[in-house]
Formats: structure tokens, sequence, C-alpha cells
């Protein structure tokens, strides 16, 4: 495994990280979600990411168990906040009374003393944004968390908060967490030169996008039975099943360059995201050991300059 720094700040974490969105406390067995956390750690995987929106905390509580067998300082612990954990008006958003009840009941749930990485899971346009990063910013001070981030921003956003930071004197927002994959490139044209310029780590879920990218669907042919796509908990991620034949017939003129380069075609579409040195990890998500297994084998990898021309080229 390789270790990038988090943007400018000086802890590293491992180029493919492990997410627990749509799998652990939900669709996959606890047992099956604790294999592969254990098989993520022996890889030399150390970066985590969960939520206390994904599964209204279950997710936060299978990972918080898996990892209490190692030692918390080989550890880089991520989790969000801000989507609705009850139905009270103050059980969502960024309020700094949202903030610090929630960050006390995911470091409950984790079963540890603090987090690593605390994001911010969307922007709240309902809260002064001075309110949130300076509650960001006394947790910090008080050791609840050691980083904090954002995701979703827009480039607008981001630099918003920069400004408060500044003008406060704040701890610096670390990292931003973004959807970004080789069939969905938004990233590139604004948030990216904001977050390269100031310093910020990009954490990048969906490298894989949703599966696509691995080639298993293919053009023509039925969803494969256990898959994303076939699940219609959740397939609304994927066009509710209905895949775009054109975007599978792309995917599958990438198998040459993977097989060129000795890689299967996840590692060849984490490999491209981490061509970026404004990337310091992949967030993978995986149901099955040898899924991170195989999704492991893409840190190190470097590609050529041809080898993504020819990519570009196959999925214009």
């Amino acid at each position: 495994m390789n270790y990038r720094r988090l943007g400018r700040q000086g802890v590293k974490v491992s180029e493919v990280g492990l997410g627990s969105w749509l799998t652990y406390g939900g669709a996959t067995e606890d047992a099956e979600a604790t294999a592969c956390i254990e098989k993520a750690y022996d890889l030399g995987i150390n970066f985590f990411d969960t939520a206390n929106g994904y599964a209204r905390g279950k997710s936060e509580e299978v990972v918080g168990r898996a990892l209490k067998a190692y030692r918390r300082d080989s550890i880089v612990l991520a989790t969000k906040v801000f989507f609705p954990m009850g139905d009270g008006p103050n059980d969502r958003g960024l309020s700094r009374k949202h903030l610090f009840e929630q960050c006390h009941l995911s470091l409950s749930r984790l079963g540890v003393e603090y987090v690593d990485l605390y994001q911010a899971h969307r922007y709240d346009t309902e809260t002064p944004i001075e309110e949130t990063l300076m509650a960001f910013d006394d947790l910090v001070r008080q050791g609840k968390i050691l980083y904090y981030g954002v995701s979703q921003w827009s480039a607008s956003q981001i630099e918003r908060g920069l400004g408060v930071v500044r003008e406060r004197g704040l701890h610096p927002i670390a990292s931003n967490q973004p959807a970004y994959n080789a069939l969905n490139r938004d990233l590139e044209k604004e948030v990216m030169p904001v977050c390269s310029k100031e310093g910020i780590g990009l954490v990048v879920y969906s490298p894989l996008a949703q599966g696509l990218l691995t080639g298993k669907y293919k053009p023509g042919q039925p969803l494969p039975e256990g898959s994303r796509a076939a699940d219609p908990s959740q397939n609304m991620f994927l066009n509710k099943g209905n895949l775009d034949a054109s975007t599978l017939e792309k995917v599958q003129r990438l198998v040459p360059i993977a097989e060129k380069n000795g890689l299967t075609l996840s590692q060849l579409a984490l490999a491209w995201c981490l061509r970026r040195p404004e990337v310091s990890s992949v967030i993978i998500g995986a149901s099955k050991p040898s899924q991170v297994e195989d999704n492991a084998g893409a840190a190190g990898v470097s590609l050529s300059a041809e080898d993504i021309s020819a990519m570009d080229a196959a999925l214009a």
C-alpha cells in the first residue's frame, strides 16, 4: 500500500480507503463487513470512512466494532455529519448544536475518544458558515476531532469557508470528499483547482461509478445477480437498473488498456483517479474481501500518458 498526505496536512492516508456507504450496517451482513475491514487492514489500508447518516448510525457501529481489534493510532478514521438523525428541528444540518451532539454520538457508536477526520456531509444553507466552521474549530481544540473537512461543497462554497478560516484564524479545512471517476470529471473544472491551490486533500468517493467501471455490467446482458444495479434498494443510483448501453460499451473499450497493464478494470479506474496528485485517497465500497483485495491492487500503479490518452478516447 502507498500513502499520501491529506492535502497540506501532515497525516498520511492510504491511497485506497474503505468506505461504508450503502454497505455496512445495511445491505451487507455484519460478519461480511467485518471480514472486508479485516482484509483492508491486512493489506495496509489505514483510511476508513463512514458517516452518522449511513443506516442511521448502524454503519458507524459496525465499523467501530471491527476496528477495535487494531491499534487506534494505526487508523485514520473519518465520519460525517449533516443529514437528519431524527424528526426534531435540530436533528439535522450544521448548526453548532447539531455538530456537537452528533460528534459525541458518533464517538460513542465508533467506540473511540476522537475521530481523525470529521466532515460536513453537505453545505448547510440555513446555518451561517461562521457558526459551522467555528464549531469544527472548537471540536479540534477539545481533542474530539483532529482534522475537519467538507463533502460535495462547490468551489464557491469552499472559497467562502476559506475566507472565514483566514479571517478568524481557525484550523484549516483539511479535505473535501466529492464524487470523481473517469465517467464523471466535473470536479476538474472548478473544485479541483481550488483544492489544489489551497492544499485541501481530495478523498474521492464513487471512483468506480457505483460499479459501472468494474466491467461487470455488459451491454445487452442481464444484470448480474447480487449486483448493486440488481438490488432495488440500491439501484436508484444506477438509473433503477436501466443502465445506458452506450456507457457500458465505452467501459468495455477500456478492457484492452487494462489487460496491457496487467490490471483489472477496477484497478485501472482507480489508478486513473490516483493519477492526480490532488487526490489523497480513493474511497472504495466493498461487500466481499475479494473486492477489497482487487481494489487495493491499484495502489502504486502509474499509468503512462499514452494509457491516459487512450482511456480519454475510449470514454469520449
